[in-house]
């Protein structure tokens, strides 16, 4: 730091809080001492909070909108997403990631626009990038998601039911 600088700033601080002088070195102390704290602390609650066990079953009822992508885990960039599935969603691509749909509950066909496929319940489907897809389900379907946090649930078409902010369950 220049040295010209730093009896500026210790004026400025003297200025803030005359009852309280501190010098350069033991605010950069201080503000060293905090972020070690703030760290740890981020570590520790994301490791508390990836090695907590999830049940997805539990997870599904505090969904109540179908269409409505909620966050279950994080890994390695990636997002495990948890989604109610009831009618028909909108056709879309995406242009960068792949997705994978996991049925825990009921059933979905998955629309391409030379076919269609039923996924049922313990199935998955791996949709590439780029494939033009819809997913629809006459009754509700519980699905989980597997795909790059990047992924926005309506890819590459922005409308109503594109979801941006996501909850966690």
């Amino acid at each position: 730091m220049n040295s010209s600088v730093m009896p500026n700033l210790a004026d400025e601080i003297k200025e803030i809080s005359p009852t309280a002088i501190f010098s350069c070195a033991d605010i950069l102390i201080f503000l060293s001492v905090l972020l070690n704290v703030l760290r740890r602390f981020v570590l520790e609650f994301h490791l508390q909070s990836i090695m907590d066990k999830v049940t997805p079953l539990a997870a599904f009822s505090h969904i109540s909108a179908p269409w409505q992508p909620h966050i279950a885990g994080e890994l390695n960039g990636q997002l495990i997403k948890l989604v109610k599935f009831q009618g028909e969603f909108v056709w879309h691509h995406h242009d960068n990631e792949d997705e994978m749909f996991f049925v825990v509950k009921g059933q979905f066909r998955m629309e391409f626009r030379d076919k269609s496929v039923k996924i049922g319940e313990g199935e998955f489907i791996i949709v590439p990038r780029g494939v033009e897809h819809k997913p629809a389900a006459d009754e509700e379907c519980w699905v989980m998601l597997f795909e790059p946090a990047s992924t926005l649930n309506t890819g590459n078409v922005v409308n109503a039911r594109t979801v941006r902010d996501l909850k966690h369950v």
